[in-house]
């Protein structure tokens, strides 16, 4: 096992999440010089580089068993202790289970982890036993619990729940559970997450004490309860609309929706499942077996290890493979650039993108079915104007039958270190389908300041009728979501407001307090939002007001379902909920203002 970063090593910090919890290149080729009386002979043609292989191992930080492997257990429990409070340590893991039955496992995971099966189907890979999140390392508060993924197993918990306390970033996808799912920590300390799709819990859900959720396309037995903000769309068994009591948004359907690609095992071969696109979708798509979709080969992939230049992993795609990055930091002297269609970029373990110098850590073509999935980029020291592109500016092609997705892609400015980006996510291709992200300026960590980390805005959405299904972006230091496309749609939104204002004059828009949390442009005419939240908590000048959470032009179709604005313990105050209207947040309570239907 690599050593701890120094940073897993420090104590955590006390950030604002304690007191949420609490409210609720080439070099040139040499010149061959003739005699003095001829002309320098032209200069000897590039040599063509090499072609990169496709496949080859997945590198130390891939951690597979079979269910005849050895000591599991205590290998499962060191990288734990690693990463269990390495909250912005180096260290990246995947844990992979071939399929079969594995009998008296805890998997308890720890920063920067991802457990998952190597079947087609989550039942194809079973553990008697759990896959366990809790927050003893952080005093029992689950709102740090970043960064970890399970996906594509089926649990047995051992006491009939299996415990998911997390936050943001950590995505349980295509799982099975044979029992209850608890995701709230021991003691039902505080929780601030999260994210389910594709996948069954047999028994009952229990949030207990998490603020906010979203399901999606997935099967339970039941509901527990909600507390501020709980979406569901296309889940089979989820409880009826009822917003504001309970705080529950229901949609029988989603609109559009393509699951995250994912690694598995054909023998003794490993190859990508590429799931097919679903049009109004409701329950998994595994549920009779073999999902439907495409494979690739992994020697279709260039198999990238930390350390990899952005030059070697370009040559990659140029060639035509698709690339597979296994756990580690990838430091980007130039963007990755991806212009062929259907091309897929995998992380595993939370594989981390570091863009050098300013530049953007991806930028995507205007073409059709690019899938990026399950990776970090963390903006570098340097101002980027951008760090990831979908699509250039002005991109208008029809992607409507096979969409770009965005899935479990997070962007973090900060934390690690100091970090600067202009705008982290910009999207311009029509279609494209974000599917659960998290856009980060943090709030807590090092290289964290109202200047330190400046990021004005995170996500930006330019082009045409672009869904999104779980988007988490939080902290700017001006509007964290604008939405210039016409007929855009959003399941869920999580938001807060940045903390570190230092005053009202800090985040004054001309004459209006506060730059709104998600704001359509004035020029939209048609665009619709289901359960979108928006919390306020300026701790550094608590009398600063924010007039709204969400400003939209006012016209028939542009309709929002279900909108919250929340002041935690009466750091700040909202105004209204959206434009002009909804009743201003008051006192230290943490009650949300709501509106259920605009205009």
């Amino acid at each position: 096992m690599p050593d701890s970063s120094p940073s897993s090593s420090r104590p955590p910090q006390v950030g604002r999440r304690t007191l949420l919890g609490a409210a609720a290149a080439a070099t040139a080729a040499p010149v061959v010089l003739g005699s003095a009386s001829r002309a320098a002979a032209a200069p000897a043609p590039r040599k063509k580089p090499r072609a990169l292989p496709g496949g080859g191992d997945l590198g130390p930080n891939v951690l597979v068993f079979d269910p005849s492997t050895p000591g599991i257990q205590a290998r499962l429990d060191e990288v734990f202790r690693q990463q269990e409070s390495a909250q912005f340590g180096t260290g990246r893991y995947a844990l992979l289970f071939k399929p079969g039955t594995y009998s008296g496992l805890n998997a308890q995971l720890g920063f920067y982890t991802s457990i998952a099966g190597l079947g087609l189907s989550p039942d194809d890979t079973t553990i008697n036993g759990d896959v366990t999140v809790d927050a003893g390392w952080f005093n029992g508060n689950a709102t740090q619990n970043f960064w970890r993924s399970a996906e594509n197993l089926a649990l047995v918990p051992v006491n009939g729940t299996n415990r998911w306390a997390v936050a943001q970033a950590a995505p349980f996808r295509r799982m099975h559970v044979r029992g209850g799912l608890n995701l709230a920590p021991s003691g039902y300390g505080w929780a601030s997450g999260g994210y389910i799709a594709d996948s069954r819990i047999d028994g009952q859900v229990g949030p207990y004490s998490q603020q906010q959720w979203y399901t999606r396309d997935s099967a339970i037995g039941s509901w527990l309860n909600g507390v501020w903000n709980m979406v569901f769309s296309g889940v089979e068994g989820a409880p009826a609309q009822s917003f504001p009591n309970p705080p529950y948004t229901t949609l029988a359907t989603t609109p559009i929706s393509r699951e995250k690609p994912f690694l598995y095992l054909q023998g003794s071969e490993y190859r990508v499942f590429l799931p097919e696109k679903r049009t109004n979708a409701r329950g998994v798509t595994w549920g009779n077996g073999t999902p439907r979709g495409t494979s690739l080969p992994l020697t279709q992939f260039y198999v990238a290890r930390p350390g990899v230049s952005a030059a070697t992993l370009n040559q990659a795609l140029e060639q035509g493979l698709h690339l597979l990055l296994t756990p580690g930091i990838y430091h980007l002297s130039e963007p990755l650039r991806i212009n062929r269609a259907n091309t897929v970029v995998l992380g595993l373990g939370y594989a981390t993108l570091i863009p050098d110098g300013g530049v953007t850590a991806v930028k995507v073509a205007d073409v059709d079915g690019v899938r990026l999935a399950g990776f970090l980029v963390d903006a570098g020291p340097v101002n980027s104007p951008t760090l990831l592109e979908i699509g250039p500016r002005g991109a208008s092609r029809d992607h409507s039958a096979n969409p770009t997705t965005v899935q479990d892609v997070f962007i973090r400015i900060g934390g690690a270190g100091p970090g600067k980006a202009t705008t982290s996510m910009v999207v311009n291709s029509r279609h494209t389908i974000i599917d659960h992200t998290w856009v980060w300026r943090a709030d807590h960590g090092d290289g964290v300041g109202w200047e330190t980390n400046r990021a004005d805005y995170g996500v930006v959405v330019n082009g045409d009728d672009v869904l999104a299904t779980g988007l988490f972006v939080e902290h700017f230091n001006k509007y964290d979501v604008q939405w210039f496309g016409q007929r855009g749609r959003t399941i869920f939104f999580q938001n807060e407001k940045a903390y570190d204002a230092p005053n009202q004059a800090a985040i004054q828009n001309g004459s209006t307090k506060g730059y709104a949390a998600y704001r359509v442009g004035d020029a939209v005419t048609s665009h619709e939002g289901w359960g979108l939240g928006s919390y306020c908590y300026y701790n550094v000048d608590p009398t600063i007001v924010q007039h709204h959470g969400f400003a939209a032009p006012v016209r028939p179709d542009v309709r929002f379902h279900n909108l919250l604005v929340v002041s935690l313990g009466g750091q700040g105050q909202y105004e209204c909920v959206i434009n002009d209207t909804g009743s201003p947040t008051s006192g230290t309570s943490t009650v949300p203002s709501t509106v259920v239907s605009y205009p």
